[in-house]
């Protein structure tokens, strides 16, 4: 037999007999070609739906309305999937409608089929082990969707964070390599005081390091979850108790202190703790595209810029123009921050659309949340390992442009008064002179 057929309550579908996913994950496949990126391509996503469908099995073999043989294999076929096995059964695409029941039944689905053949029966005979029946017993997606998306999230998070710490460790090792060379201070792109390389590029640490310690702060809101909730968060067909403890076994599995939602009804319909973390996100992707603007004018030139830093030269930057090296690296980073930036816009946009008791919109959140992380995290490892690292300063170029800059004056005003300063550097900057010969030159 070639195909097995189907049926749900709108018909009938032909599917490979030996194919893992269902009638519901074929509909979707059809009815949402939209991005081209389907579930697997978030790796950690497809483990968040293995873990909530772990722990659902687990409670419900404690509260006595799962058959352990199920409940044993349920979990073995998640194990499976959480060591990365089978993910590209897990295909639906991530942009869909039906507040993520797609991705929902995507999962129950696979697993089903994986427990029936552990079980010695084909795919699709799901008198044995059931999709909806068994492995999405005592849960809805509008539990499980936003419960997976959460844990996707903080799985993620270590990643993005060593990123940012690397970032931080390769500026602070440049601060230091630069922390006695002189340089020129600017304020709105106009000479202002005297400063050090060193002290610039410090401060390109510090301004990222500070968020290390808010992203994690605003993640903790994700360990409040909705799991249990079913149906709006009414814990409708779930036995009594099974929220706390479907929440207990969900830290088990993943060891993360999960705690349930205060309200349930309340945490079905409510995207503010994914709103806020994707502002940190922008916040991070805003602070290290302004870096980036830095160090594309500080080395800019070579001879007609500023040219105070030298970037790696990682390609050649023309293709009609020999020698010329462009700072592709932090252009690229640059990029990153601006689709970071308009991911939280969508995200913003679509935690406001949603409507009474769910937010249909959750899919785009995720799409575009798990988007903003991965792309971020990858940008900073790029500018870390081919662009920070290897930055070096022009000793000379610095202290050409210092020695015939009008910063000093800014010193003399303590001294001399702020009119005589400026009538200092106004003389030099007639005469094409330096302060110490315009305030001799004036008498000062």
């Amino acid at each position: 037999m070639t195909n097995r057929t189907e049926t749900d309550s709108l018909g009938s579908v032909e599917l490979p007999a030996d194919t893992l996913y269902g009638i519901q994950t074929a509909r979707a496949v059809r009815n949402f070609p939209i991005s081209d990126v389907p579930l697997h391509h978030f790796p950690r996503l497809v483990e968040a739906l293995a873990f909530v469908k772990k722990a659902a099995a687990r409670a419900n073999l404690i509260a006595g309305v799962l058959d352990p043989d199920k409940a044993r294999i349920i979990e073995a076929v998640c194990n499976e999937i959480l060591a990365g096995h089978h993910h590209e059964h897990f295909f639906v695409d991530m942009i869909q409608g039906g507040a993520g029941t797609s991705t929902n039944m995507n999962a129950n689905e696979v697993i089903a089929n994986l427990g029936l053949i552990k079980m010695g029966h084909v795919p699709g005979n799901y008198a044995h082990l059931h999709p909806n029946d068994d492995v999405n017993r005592s849960q809805s997606t509008n539990d499980v969707y936003p419960t997976a998306i959460r844990l996707a999230v903080l799985r993620m998070l270590e990643p993005l964070t060593t990123a940012q710490e690397d970032l931080v460790r390769a500026f602070r090792d440049r601060a230091a390599a630069f922390a006695d060379v002189p340089k020129v201070g600017r304020t709105q792109l106009q000479d202002a005081v005297p400063m050090t390389v060193g002290q610039e590029f410090a401060s390109f640490a510090n301004t990222i390091e500070e968020d290390i310690e808010r992203t994690r702060q605003l993640s903790a809101l994700l360990l409040e979850v909705n799991l249990g909730g079913t149906a709006i968060g009414t814990g409708a067909n779930a036995p009594d108790g099974y929220t706390q403890v479907a929440v207990a076994q969900l830290s088990a599995v993943t060891g993360l202190s999960f705690v349930p939602a205060k309200d349930l009804i309340e945490a079905s319909s409510d995207l503010g703790g994914l709103v806020m973390f994707s502002g940190v996100l922008k916040r991070v992707a805003v602070k290290i595209s302004k870096i980036c603007n830095d160090l594309r004018l500080l080395s800019s030139g070579p001879r007609a810029g500023i040219g105070e830093i030298r970037l790696p030269p990682v390609q050649a930057g023309s293709s009609i123009m020999p020698g010329k090296v462009n700072p592709v690296i932090p252009e690229v980073v640059n990029q990153v921050a601006y689709q970071v930036i308009g991911n939280d816009i969508t995200i913003t946009m679509a935690a406001e659309a949603g409507q009474l008791q769910l937010n249909a919109m959750e899919p785009i959140v995720t799409f575009r949340l798990l988007d903003s992380i991965r792309i971020l995290r990858r940008a900073m490892t790029t500018l870390t390992e081919r662009c920070v690292s290897g930055i070096e300063v022009d000793h000379d170029r610095c202290s050409d442009l210092l020695a015939t800059s009008l910063v000093s004056a800014t010193e003399l005003a303590p001294i001399l008064g702020y009119d005589a300063a400026a009538k200092i550097a106004k003389q030099a900057l007639a005469d094409n002179s330096t302060i110490p010969e315009a305030k001799e030159r004036l008498g000062y």
